[in-house]
């Protein structure tokens, strides 16, 4: 008689003691317990070790990747939209691409050791798999959707509060924002006047220049920046001078 793979007669695979407890110390490390631990075990299962154990019913992570892909663009999204109220459609679509890429996901993923954890065949293992840049934003997605599906997005976006968000404030993704145009535009609203750049220093040698620049409105100096580039210094010097009207205006408030 045939055996039923989704029935009650077979139990889904249970991992090793040692390799449970593995995960009890991620989950120590990330400040997340799961309710249900094997969606943890899932996110981490990589399709070449249910190969070599398809006897014990595994699954791997391919679905979970496919929920955590669109979790991560909505959360994210949602977050530049309200950041950043003065970007464009374009500008907005730019910054998330950067943010949610594969080298950014590898990034987060390294960051959080994710690689110790995933699960792999041992031809997958030999071959490097467990630092393989796919491999590891896979799982970095897998992870974020067996977090949605065990606690919801609020704590999804509490966990991105902590690891991705806070590098898109110090400016980590500013190579793909166009700070120039959004205080042009905040000036504007406003009819304060014209902003002027200006270059106010170079430092070090010819092949390994930094140049400073600032922004003025009229004449009052709204911000100062530094850059390998005037382009890139002129670019931190309107993000600096968006910082310092945003505090104004809060302090205002």
């Amino acid at each position: 008689m045939m055996q039923r793979r989704k029935g009650n007669s077979l139990k889904a695979g249970v991992l090793p003691e040692k390799v449970r407890n593995q995960f009890q110390v991620l989950q120590e490390e990330l400040n997340i317990h799961f309710q249900n631990t094997s969606l943890l075990h899932q996110a981490f299962t990589h399709s070449s070790y249910v190969n070599e154990h398809r006897r014990k019913l595994f699954t791997d992570n391919e679905r979970l990747e496919f929920l955590g892909d669109a979790v991560l663009e909505l959360s994210v999204s949602k977050y530049l939209f309200e950041k950043f109220p003065h970007m464009s459609e374009g500008e907005l679509t730019k910054l998330r691409a950067s943010i949610v890429c594969e080298p950014s996901l590898v990034i987060f993923a390294n960051e959080l050791n994710f690689g110790h954890f995933v699960l792999l065949g041992k031809g997958e293992e030999l071959t490097g798999g467990r630092e393989r840049p796919a491999l590891l934003a896979d799982v970095f997605e897998s992870f974020v959707g067996a977090l949605y599906l065990d606690q919801g997005l609020t704590v999804v976006v509490e966990f991105l509060e902590r690891i991705i968000y806070p590098k898109v404030e110090i400016g980590a993704f500013s190579h793909v924002m166009d700070f120039k145009s959004q205080l042009q535009e905040i000036i504007q609203q406003t009819n304060n006047g014209l902003l002027h750049y200006e270059i106010v220093d170079e430092k070090g040698p010819a092949h390994n220049r930094t140049f400073i620049s600032r922004v003025l409105l009229n004449d009052q100096e709204l911000g100062v920046g530094k850059g390998k580039s005037k382009k890139e210094a002129e670019q931190q010097a309107a993000q600096s001078a968006m910082q310092m009207l945003k505090q104004s205006k809060q302090e205002g408030e």
